[in-house]
Order: structure tokens, then C-alpha cells, then sequence
């Protein structure tokens, strides 16, 4: 396999670096330097965090009430189980939003590969 075979047109590659790539990277360091001298227990950072987890909370619930997809074909109950899971991980954690993310999602995989 030539090195053109392995990844395709590199004019395709340059733009998704340009278009994606590049104005993430100007933000993220844009906040990086901006937020670098702020004390992470501020006022502030804990409204941004919490904005985010209500975000992520809004997010999951409308994807466990409403499934887009071929989440659509997993049973109500797999899906209400794998938030209950996630949720008490969650708690357990020390409300570790990773770990119980992380619970939910293998929760839901082994569950729909147990049901085949």
C-alpha cells in the first residue's frame, strides 16, 4: 500500500487541520492564558463548573428520554438503569462526573451485548 493508498487526499487532510484544528487550539489557549491566575475554588470557576454539569446533565436526559438513532433500540429500562449506575458512581466517587459517565456508558454496552 503507497503512502497516497494510506491517507487519501492530503489537500482534504490540510483543511480539516486548518478549519478544526486550528481555531480549537486559539481558544484553548486563549483560555488557557486568560484563566491560568484564577483560584479554582473562586466564585466564578465553581458557576462554570456547575453550569457545565447542569449542561451534561441536560444533555443526558433528553438522550435517555428521547434516543436519537440506534440508542432508539435500546430498552427504556437498560437506559434508566445505566443513568441510575452512572449516578451512583457518581456519588460514591465523590461526584467524580468522569467515573460516572464512564459507568453509565459500559453499563449500557454490556447491557445491550448481554441482550444481543
Amino acid at each position: 500500500m503507497s503512502y497516497a493508498q494510506l491517507i487519501g487526499d492530503w489537500q482534504a487532510l490540510v483543511v480539516l487541520f486548518v478549519a478544526g484544528v486550528v481555531p480549537n487550539q486559539i481558544w484553548r489557549m486563549l483560555g488557557l492564558w486568560f484563566g491560568g491566575g484564577i483560584d479554582e475554588g473562586s466564585e466564578l470557576l465553581v458557576w462554570v463548573r456547575a453550569v457545565a454539569t447542569a449542561i451534561l446533565a441536560g444533555v443526558i436526559a433528553q438522550i435517555v428520554v428521547q434516543p436519537p438513532g440506534a440508542l432508539a433500540s435500546v430498552p427504556d429500562a437498560l437506559r434508566y438503569g445505566a443513568v441510575g449506575a452512572g449516578l451512583v458512581v457518581f456519588l460514591l466517587t465523590r461526584r467524580s462526573i468522569f467515573a460516572g459517565v464512564v459507568t453509565g456508558e459500559v453499563f449500557m454496552l454490556v447491557g445491550k451485548w448481554w441482550l444481543g
